[in-house]
């Protein structure tokens, strides 16, 4: 079994495949109306059949080299994750991004799991660039970039149309050779 530590609070970073879709449906259940303040994942896994399906699409995903998804665990328990929802591996870009349970808010975890699938994307696999798009109105997720170390590239002014409102996104990045220079 494959598993990251997340540091000494026994969290861990796993990839989450879909055999593990009820799990991950009771998760949603638990954090859905927080998750979905900024992001769409609660409105994509509605039930058992589509929690199935958004991991297997990760899981082509993964197989096709254009994207992975992973599982924060603490206590041995789903309480977020993190992603590449997309990798370009010939251009050397992917965008990375997260989703959290309120129960686990605030420790650090995000932070934690992006650090270590960025060094991964870095120094495995040889990508250039991570990009973090963020609502600009989600001070949490920006935080997180600006822990990473990200710089931000500017505002895609009123771009993203999420139930029903339009969102400023801000597009955050940090470059392989300014993440090795921080490490």
């Amino acid at each position: 079994m494959f598993a990251t530590s997340l540091g000494e609070d026994g969290a861990e970073l796993r990839p989450l495949e879909p055999w593990r879709a009820e799990e991950f449906l009771a998760h949603i259940e638990r954090g859905r109306e927080f998750i979905g303040r900024y992001v769409a994942l609660p409105d994509f896994v509605t039930d058992l059949d589509s929690s199935r399906a958004y991991l297997r699409s990760y899981a082509e995903k993964a197989m096709n080299d254009t994207g992975r998804i992973y599982g924060i665990w603490t206590d041995g328990k789903l309480v977020g994750g993190v992603l590449f929802r997309t990798m370009d591996l010939q251009q050397g870009t992917a965008e990375a991004g997260c989703w959290l349970e309120p129960s686990a808010a605030g420790k650090g975890l995000v932070t934690r799991a992006a650090r270590a699938i960025i060094d991964w994307a870095f120094e495995e696999r040889g990508l250039h660039r991570v990009e973090w798009q963020v609502s600009a109105a989600n001070e949490p997720s920006i935080a997180v970039a600006r822990r990473l170390g990200m710089t931000k590239d500017g505002v895609l002014r009123s771009s993203y149309l999420y139930r029903g409102r339009r969102h400023d996104m801000e597009v955050w990045s940090v470059l392989a050779p300014e993440w090795s220079a921080a490490r």
